[in-house]
């Protein structure tokens, strides 16, 4: 009789969560993954123009309670932020195509203003990002408390951080998985307000000749008491309170890598899209304001003020329709502003992880999870637009505030390289005039906005925005000058150990002796720190291992998940490492294998290679080098993914012993000559 196999045993617990709120890992070496996690330009639309779109629960608003009593330039408005969407766009549509491979405002700065200038913009996107979805997610709940019973309003900003929470287990999960669902709330929004805004015109349509008068009147009585310049003035602020109309525009450009290819063409399809639905919802509501002549109502907003006075008379065979008409129109708009939190999920981590790659910010930004996403930069999103919406009690009017300032910095900057990029290559491009124009139109606008903004609201809560990116600013370069640093002392290494050579007669052993004691040594690259590991070997024991086995994973990261041709790049590379391992350590005598794989994490990976080698090798000893800082605190450890510690751990478990071979990295480390 034969024995039953044992069952399986089941995972902890945390695990099973783990599994149940984030999903089962998903396959890197699948030929569809790509097509997979990749987004078509209307999913795009969806999960990066929800931002944009999503602006008009309280843009238009914003700007329209600015202007006060003077409220009739709201017709100039109008046309002024329909102009700024369409230019706008047009002049991120050159940045597309310029960088197709993504990167936004913090690659543009980068490459044609320089590192200050890009490390600035990064940072100042970082936080516009965190503040994206702090601001979505708190106008969200406003929106939503807008019909609900006024005494349920001290939930508000427990619904809202409740959200966060549950949008950062949405990203977790990964990026198509994340915008799927949105999809019925993003449609239900545009049809809703698309709808209200065209029944207001043809509706209140007969007042249009009124509200025509009543501007010419309302602005030539402004400038006869304030004069022109004043009237300017409040025009502009109240055009740069509306600057959270144009967030979301620099979104595509900074998320190109997500989009299906091929991905300029589907960028550029996903902005018009943007900048047709933006500029007709966030004008359009500005002259409904004016035609329903709606009012500031306690509790309200002004969308919802304006769709409660155009349906208050919808019935049917006198039943009211117009209530719950106005209840499905603002449970998409608070549906919707969560789903604009996405564009600061999906595009935050990828500005981090971009930044990490030129060690701006701590490397494990660029890591991938299982999921194939982002994960700390997920978490760290998520968590610091928690501690925003908390410190200001989701106040939409001051999160308005801090959010411009960055907004437009980066459009600046962006605009700026533009313009002097195609200054540069005017002589090779034929059409280098009326590019040059298209970005010079946007940085005059959005530099207009951004001086206005420091302006205007300094004192009312930008400096703060000013304070917070600086700080971050202040940190990477911290952050940069540890990495430099360590990176001195690692070309050291390889200037003094690479080029070792050893005598051409030496005995190389063609027959592994497997009952040998194995030396197996982890490495990361064929570099100064793994020789100076394999040589400290037999110093530490002299004549002792006949054989030594090299075991590296290439780590996945958000620079390598591009492609299948990154992947397989990836993995040659590492072979050519091992192999180059192999010939040196046959010369020092010792039979030499080598084993490798791939993956997003390093460590479970190690683990099975570990346990495959130690199968086949009975009696394994397990090295691995590790720098050591002399100023060691919390800083240094954050920097580094200790995965040498973690590999320890993982084979202590299967009772396999692992040597760390300390390589201590001075204060004043050498630079490579």
């Amino acid at each position: 009789m034969s024995e039953e196999p044992s069952p399986r045993p089941k995972p902890p617990l945390a695990e099973r969560i783990r599994l149940f709120l984030i999903g089962r890992p998903k396959d890197f070496r699948d030929p569809r993954i790509f097509h997979h996690v990749s987004l078509i330009a209307f999913l795009a639309w969806v999960g990066l123009g929800a931002d944009g779109l999503s602006s008009s629960c309280y843009g238009p608003e914003e700007a329209f309670l600015a202007l006060g009593e003077h409220r009739y330039l709201a017709v100039f408005l109008s046309g002024l932020i329909a102009l700024t969407v369409i230019v706008i766009s047009a002049s991120y549509s050159q940045i597309i195509e310029l960088f197709p491979t993504g990167g936004g405002g913090y690659l543009v700065a980068t490459h044609l203003l320089g590192k200050t200038a890009g490390v600035v913009s990064g940072c100042a996107l970082v936080v516009d990002y965190v503040l994206t979805i702090a601001i979505s997610v708190a106008s969200g709940a406003d929106q939503l408390f807008s019909f609900l019973p006024e005494a349920l309003v001290e939930w508000k900003v427990t619904t809202a951080a409740a959200a966060t929470l549950m949008l950062v287990v949405l990203n977790l999960r990964g990026i198509r998985e994340s915008v799927l669902p949105l999809v019925p709330v993003f449609l239900t929004f545009l049809i809703s307000h698309t709808g209200m805004i065209a029944y207001a015109v043809l509706a209140k349509g007969g007042n249009l000749p009124n509200v025509v008068a009543a501007t010419a009147a309302d602005t030539h009585r402004t400038i006869s008491e304030v004069g022109l310049f004043a009237t300017i003035v409040i025009l502009l602020k109240a055009f740069s309170l509306g600057g959270g109309t144009f967030t979301g525009i620099e979104a595509v450009s900074n998320g190109l890598q997500i989009l299906r290819p091929p991905r300029v063409e589907t960028a550029r399809r996903t902005m018009r899209y943007m900048a047709i639905s933006l500029a007709f919802t966030a004008s359009g509501l500005l002259v409904s304001y004016l035609l329903a002549g709606v009012q500031r109502q306690s509790g309200r907003t002004l969308n919802a003020s304006l769709f409660y006075s155009l349906t208050s008379t919808w019935k049917i065979g006198g039943l009211d329709v117009g209530h719950p008409t106005v209840v499905v129109a603002l449970a998409s708009a608070a549906a919707l502003l969560f789903v604009a939190a996405q564009a600061g999920f999906l595009d935050g981590p990828r500005v981090l992880a971009n930044m990490a790659v030129d060690f701006w910010m701590p490397t494990r930004f660029a890591h991938l999870s299982d999921r194939l996403v982002t994960q700390d930069g997920v978490l760290m999103m998520g968590g610091a637009a928690l501690v925003i919406l908390l410190a200001t009690g989701g106040d939409v009017r001051v999160l308005v505030v801090l959010y411009a300032v960055n907004v437009f910095l980066t459009f600046s900057l962006s605009q700026l390289g533009m313009v002097l990029h195609w200054w540069k290559v005017r002589k090779e491009d034929r059409r280098w005039g009326r590019k040059l124009a298209v970005n010079a139109i946007g940085l005059s606008f959005t530099g207009l906005i951004l001086i206005a903004m420091l302006m205007l609201k300094f004192m009312e809560g930008a400096w703060v925005t000013v304070l917070l990116t600086g700080s971050v600013v202040a940190l990477c370069i911290a952050t940069r000058r540890h990495y430099d640093r360590v990176h001195a002392a690692l070309r050291y290494l390889d200037d003094t150990f690479i080029n070792v050579a050893f005598p051409p007669d030496v005995e190389r052993p063609t027959v592994a002796d497997r009952g040998a004691p194995t030396a197996v040594l982890m490495v990361s690259g064929f570099n100064g720190i793994g020789l100076h590991s394999l040589l400290s070997i037999p110093r530490r024991f002299p004549s002792y291992f006949k054989n030594v086995v090299f075991l590296e994973v290439g780590v996945i990261d958000s620079s390598r998940f591009k492609g299948r041709h990154e992947i397989r790049h990836l993995e040659k590379a590492v072979k050519d490492d091992l192999q180059e391992y192999v010939r040196f350590a046959e010369n020092m005598g010792l039979h030499a294998e080598y084993r490798h794989g791939l993956a997003t994490d390093p460590v479970p990976e190690l683990e099975r290679l570990g346990q495959e080698v130690a199968g086949e090798f009975p009696h394994p000893t397990f090295f691995a080098g590790k720098l050591v800082f002399t100023r060691k605190g919390f800083f240094s450890r954050f920097l580094h993914n200790q995965t040498v510690t973690k590999v320890e751990d993982a084979l202590e478990r299967h009772g396999l012993h692992t040597v760390i071979l300390p390589l201590v990295v001075p204060a004043n480390a050498p630079s490579a000559p």
